[in-house]
């Protein structure tokens, strides 16, 4: 199977009548009263499509809203509460990316063990995600964001999102790869959406109210897709957990590829987070920032579904490496030579076809990684890539206020981006980028 395999394989072999479409990654028992040749078509029908809208769905409005902060950011930034005590905003939007991806292991070992508890899971992070919004909509302190919209919002929020990632697994076989990029692409969406329905609330309601609208829009959508989203392979109710499997990590070359995948992270959510600022400092009105956060979130659906499509058929490390390359020059070029807003909105489009589909190589990883060491766990093998991204994510919150100081006594050292205070950051960003294509190297040389 070229495709991406999210779950582990359970140890019983198929039956002599199953297909290949028939197979599937999930660690679930089938019950025993159902044939597998009961099982509906994988790759195919009415289920296994609604079962992809919902993955995509869950990630518009999880991820979609995590990854346009920064248009609350800018509006934190400057309106009270939050504008007298500006100190740990940025970590907020950090906090919420970078604690999804660190506790996507978690969730993923327990409904390997637990394949029941997944529909709960499902069902509960609704109320849960509505909690962390309005806490967060009476907050008077960013340590009250941190935790409301921060840390609370990313735990209910992976307890939506994983089962329905671990369900994909199940009915996509032969085209997984593009299944899971058309999921990937779901954040990019959301990211298109958000900015524009929160700058039309914050201008009209303020944050408080915004963040309860957005709470009853993702139950809306969420709750009737939850009805009807269903594991392709029923659970018997006396399935026997599995135990831990993390032999990959004693394979070098995974901890080479989660070496380069956190140092990407620690700077990709950069431009994101700071565009819409960086963009106002240019003189221009709040509107023009979020609209370099659409642009880079649209940009990145292509992108997501174009890496995800080129990773079942390409050298993964050869995809990095291009893709890494092209969002450095782009950051270092575009944004850093701008001085007007249109380089700022080229930039965006190449950042978001390039780097915006970083996760996507995940598949590629994954499998190459399987190919050299059979039998190795490939759902909590992607569990800690996503980890990998996390920690990345957590660290560039505090890192990037430093990096700010720093740019305070650069400004008006040099000309164009490089000459304001969000310098450091530009070159950080591009560096890390840059980095993130380390792999193909230590390949072409022989070491992995």
């Amino acid at each position: 199977m070229d495709a991406i395999e999210l779950n582990a394989r359970t140890g019983e072999s198929p039956t002599s009548s199953s297909s290949s479409d028939d197979h599937n990654g999930s660690n679930t028992e089938v019950n025993p009263n159902r044939a597998q040749h009961a099982l509906p078509p994988t790759d195919q029908g009415f289920r296994a499509w609604l079962c992809l809208t919902g993955c995509f769905v869950s990630n518009v409005v999880v991820w979609g809203f995590a990854f346009s902060f920064g248009v609350l950011q800018e509006y934190y930034t400057t309106h009270e509460p939050f504008k007298s005590h500006p100190s740990g905003i940025p970590a907020i939007g950090t906090t919420a990316t970078g604690l999804s991806y660190l506790t996507m292991p978690i969730y993923f070992w327990v409904f390997q063990r637990y394949p029941r508890w997944r529909r709960w899971s499902c069902f509960a992070s609704l109320p849960l995600l509505v909690a962390a919004l309005v806490g967060a909509s009476l907050a008077n302190a960013v340590p009250q964001l941190l935790v409301f919209q921060g840390v609370l919002y990313a735990i209910a929020g992976n307890a939506l999102v994983t089962p329905t990632i671990t369900y994909l697994d199940e009915w996509f076989v032969r085209r997984k790869g593009l299944a899971v990029g058309i999921m990937w692409a779901g954040d990019g969406a959301g990211g298109v959406i958000m900015p524009i329905l929160m700058q039309v609330l914050l201008s009209r309601v303020g944050f408080r109210w915004t963040l309860r609208i957005i709470a009853g829009i993702i139950v809306l959508l969420m709750a009737p897709l939850l009805v009807f989203l269903q594991p392709r392979v029923p659970v018997s109710a006396t399935a026997t957990p599995r135990p831990l499997d993390i032999s990959f990590i004693r394979t070098p070359l995974f901890w080479t590829l989660e070496a380069f995948n956190v140092l990407q992270a620690s700077g990709y959510f950069l431009p994101s987070n700071y565009l819409p600022t960086y963009v106002e400092s240019l003189g221009l009105s709040s509107t023009f920032g979020s609209l370099t956060l659409i642009l880079i979130n649209l940009s990145s659906i292509f992108g997501c579904i174009t890496v995800g499509f080129l990773a079942d058929r390409i050298d993964i490390t050869t995809i990095l490496f291009s893709i890494s390359l092209l969002a450095a020059t782009t950051i270092f070029l575009t944004w850093g030579l701008s001085i007007s807003v249109a380089p700022i909105y080229i930039f965006c489009i190449t950042y978001g076809l390039t780097a915006g589909g970083y996760s996507s190589t995940w598949g590629g990883m994954v499998k190459e990684i399987q190919r050299r060491h059979e039998g190795i766990d490939a759902s909590m093998l992607f569990g800690f890539l996503a980890a990998g991204r996390g920690i990345g994510a957590v660290a560039s919150g505090p890192l990037s206020e430093l990096l700010l100081i720093a740019g305070d006594r650069m400004h008006s050292r040099a000309e164009f981006g490089y000459g304001t205070e969000y310098s450091p950051i530009i070159i950080f960003s591009g560096c890390t980028a840059l980095v993130g294509g380390g792999s193909w190297m230590l390949r072409r040389a022989g070491w992995i």
